[in-house]
């Protein structure tokens, strides 16, 4: 019990730690916080860190993970929704339409090649497709779902998540630790209303990730201000999920959250709370260590290559197709950078992607976008499962 205390403690300084390094040092600032924070929580992994006597108290420790991360991103989307401009994100609506649609679309076309490509060498290969054609559609939490309604063998099951962390991560490092710029370059359009192109240093940027003075008495009376509104949204959300679906259902509860979030912002004096996206961050960096901490190498093997194949196939295909669509409808590269994670991995990976690129603007777009794809993520698994079968 006493490691269970020190990894959970471990979880809290980190990120304090790597906020502490952000604001002395320029190198933590080049690599940004939040690949710093993965980066803990894989050597840590990879060390053995996790690794526990028991199988009972493994899984035991993986159903606490699973609850910290349930309790960290509803409170982070909040504080860093509030000082967002809603009014100014209203007018990109058709761009995040364009980005959404032919997402999905490039995912559907990406599955369906890939199911002819490989149907002789892998297990399942109709259910196989479903279930990733509705993971990039609404990230991993659409995972237990599909393979529960496709009742997918378990193993197998297992396989596709390791090949899809281990395919997954680096896509999401790449983006963190300056990927998006490519993005920027061959999508190199302005967000919101602005016409023609514009370079990689001219997007316009908030000010973002500013941790110095967060605990400044006059900052720090704000930030617990806009944690208190968070909670009161999470327990809002809670009720509704329980009130609705009769279990704390991730969809409804973070859909309220967001909603309540959006209004919220309308109001000048939540608007003009003093570092609450920074506070969100703190959140988004406990997620990332518990996230990065999850990776099982062990889990990837020599004979389940087709697999790893297959799940590289459907992501390379559907990125580079969805960035093709992208380009044809001039979206901007960090709209398209916002909308390929939230579909790609579920709408908690999007705000560290947002910090990163140190632009607000496109947070509540990418937050949306997975919001609905993970609402027919299921829905789309599954019918192209039976379609497939």
């Amino acid at each position: 019990m006493t490691k269970v205390y020190i990894i959970l403690a471990c979880y809290v300084l980190f990120p304090i730690l790597i906020i502490e390094g952000f604001k002395r040092w320029t190198v933590v600032q080049k690599i940004g916080t939040v690949v710093l924070a993965y980066a803990v929580g894989i050597i840590a992994s990879l060390c053995g860190v996790f690794e526990f006597a028991t199988p009972e108290a493994t899984a035991s420790f993986s159903k606490l993970q699973s609850t910290i991360m349930s309790v960290a991103v509803p409170l982070a989307i909040p504080l860093m929704l509030f000082n967002c401009d809603f009014k100014l994100w209203t007018k990109s609506l058709p761009k995040t339409a364009w980005a959404l649609t032919t997402g999905i679309v490039a995912v559907i076309i990406a599955s369906i090649s890939g199911y002819f490509i490989f149907r002789n060498n892998v297990p399942e290969i109709a259910k196989v497709t479903g279930m990733m054609a509705g993971i990039y559609t609404g990230g991993t939490m659409n995972f237990n779902a599909l393979g529960a309604a496709l009742n997918v063998d378990r193993s197998v099951m297992a396989i596709v998540l390791a090949f899809q962390m281990v395919i997954t991560t680096p896509y999401i490092f790449f983006l963190l630790g300056g990927g998006y710029k490519i993005f920027r370059k061959i999508l190199p359009y302005k967000d919101i209303t602005h016409k023609g192109r514009v370079d990689e240093d001219q997007v316009e940027t908030a000010d973002v990730e500013n941790y110095r003075g967060m605990f400044e008495k006059k900052n720090f009376i704000g930030m617990m201000k806009g944690l208190g509104l968070s909670v009161i949204f999470l327990a809002v959300g809670a009720g509704l999920a329980l009130l609705i679906t009769g279990t704390l259902n991730e969809l409804v509860v973070i859909l309220t959250i967001t909603t309540l979030s959006i209004i919220a912002s309308f109001f000048k004096k939540v608007r003009e709370l003093p570092k609450t996206f920074e506070l969100g961050m703190f959140f988004i960096l406990i997620f990332s260590v518990i996230v990065a901490s999850m990776f099982d190498i062990n889990s990837v093997n020599g004979g389940s290559l087709y697999i790893g194949g297959f799940v590289l196939w459907i992501i390379g295909i559907s990125v580079g197709l969805h960035l093709l669509l992208c380009r044809i409808a001039k979206v901007s590269g960090d709209l398209f950078c916002v909308c390929q994670v939230g579909l790609l991995c579920s709408p908690p990976f999007v705000p560290p992607i947002a910090g990163a690129m140190k632009n607000k603007k496109v947070l509540i777009s990418g937050i949306v976008v997975g919001l609905v794809g993970y609402a027919i993520g299921t829905y789309l698994g599954a019918l192209l499962a039976w379609v497939l079968g």
